[in-house]
């Protein structure tokens, strides 16, 4: 499935997308972060926390050890700089762990609880990718947001990515 060189990458792109995103929303007027919108995690810092704490629970996965979450709902950094500061040390955290990847630690299984309380396992490939493809949805979801205000979101695609650090 993934290779260390893949999951590198991937876990840059994570980072590049999810700074791209914080610094266009610290852009943002005062106020339109914070103000409540008709989206299921009420605004802007709603939805990036979400995400914040869903890469926390992943990231407890991925090192075997309880997450301590009862929900995905949170939100533990209602201040921009806060949350900006703690999602650059989880996707820190992300980047050192895949330098650490070999081909067969990705296809490793791992077991753990969800938040639901539903027993799962997964490769460890396999939850770098959810990870990123969770923190990509979100981020769409933040896009559409920036339109309501209305504000031009950033473009964080796959190939943006690679065009801009190629």
């Amino acid at each position: 499935m993934l290779d260390p060189e893949g999951a590198q990458a991937l876990a840059r792109y994570k980072a590049w997308a999810d700074d791209l995103t914080l610094g266009a929303v610290a852009a943002l007027p005062p106020g339109e972060a914070a103000r409540e919108r008709p989206t299921l995690f009420k605004s802007i810092i709603g939805t990036l926390n979400h995400s914040y704490v869903v890469d926390l629970i992943w990231q407890a996965h991925l090192e075997g050890r309880e997450h301590g979450f009862t929900a995905r709902n949170v939100v533990p950094y209602p201040e921009l700089e806060a949350l900006t500061a703690a999602q650059r040390r989880a996707n820190g955290w992300l980047l050192a762990w895949s330098e650490a990847q070999s081909s067969a630690s990705l296809r490793e299984e791992t077991r753990f609880r969800m938040v639901s309380g539903e027993q799962m396992r997964m490769a460890r490939g396999e939850i770098l990718l959810h990870i990123v493809n969770h923190a990509t949805y979100h981020r769409g979801w933040v896009s559409d947001l920036f339109f309501q205000i209305p504000a031009k979101p950033p473009t964080t695609d796959w190939n943006v990515f690679l065009s801009v650090t190629r």
